[in-house]
């Protein structure tokens, strides 16, 4: 099994990167990694636009039981891929036609399709926008719609009271949702606004598969960059550069 898109470099791909080895970590699965180099447009490059033709990590490799190649990108349905082929004991997921399968996959969109996006969209406009003047009301909008989507979560947690979003235990939707909100800090977000998603956010932190699949790659950690105001500005600098060229490419496409 191999997975081609776990980069060091630009942080909301990081997220996503981290959803998956977290879910292989989890699993107890062994894989390969290849870092794409970002800065130098590796995402952009025929080898991996084989692998997704739509040049964003992540992106797996494996074969299916007849040995059959296949190519997979988007990290919900790498995640759903992943439990589907190698979660027979449900250690991340329930059974197909569950009520709690189904429930999984709410939440599980619920982050590709809102959390994701929206949040995604406020680190650009917080971080690396290349207008001359900072947008105002771009912050406003993404930043506020992030906030609105973990206050959704958090009353959800707490008129619930379980520890996860489904069930009695951790599932992909969980891993898929914590490595946005352990990103809070880096939109500007205070997660003390959000005392029970607060809790979820330290319950899921603490599990040692999610340490480890944090860590990959390694010096993948934003939340420790953001105390160094030099590294940060680096790190930022580098993203807005590589950012704009892609801006140009995709312009002329």
């Amino acid at each position: 099994m191999s997975a081609p898109p776990l980069n060091c470099q630009p942080f909301y791909i990081v997220t996503s990167g981290h959803k998956v080895s977290i879910t292989l970590e989890e699993l107890g699965l062994p894989y390969d990694i290849t870092v794409v180099e970002l800065g130098k447009l590796a995402h952009k490059e025929p080898w991996f636009l084989a692998i997704n033709p739509n040049g964003r990590i992540p992106a797996l490799t494996d074969e299916l039981s007849e040995k059959i190649p296949i190519s997979l990108f988007e990290s919900g349905s790498i995640q759903q891929y992943l439990v589907d082929n190698y979660d027979p004991e449900h250690k991340l997921s329930y059974p197909k036609g569950s009520k709690e399968y189904y429930e999984t996959n709410n939440w599980l969109f619920f982050q590709n399709a809102g959390v994701g996006p929206m949040q995604g969209q406020a680190n650009h406009f917080i971080r690396y926008s290349l207008a001359a003047e900072p947008i105002p009301y771009a912050i406003y909008r993404y930043k506020n719609e992030t906030r609105r989507l973990y206050r959704t979560v958090d009353s959800k947690l707490r008129q619930s009271g379980s520890d996860y979003l489904v069930g009695n235990k951790c599932t992909i939707a969980d891993i898929a949702l914590w490595c946005w909100v352990n990103s809070a800090k880096f939109s500007e977000i205070d997660i003390n606004e959000f005392p029970t998603l607060q809790i979820w956010h330290k319950r899921i932190a603490s599990r040692p598969a999610v340490q480890k699949g944090y860590n990959v790659p390694s010096g993948a950690d934003l939340n420790k960059v953001l105390d160094e105001p030099e590294k940060l500005k680096e790190f930022l600098d580098g993203n807005k550069a590589w950012i704009a060229n892609g801006l140009k490419q995709d312009a002329r496409e």
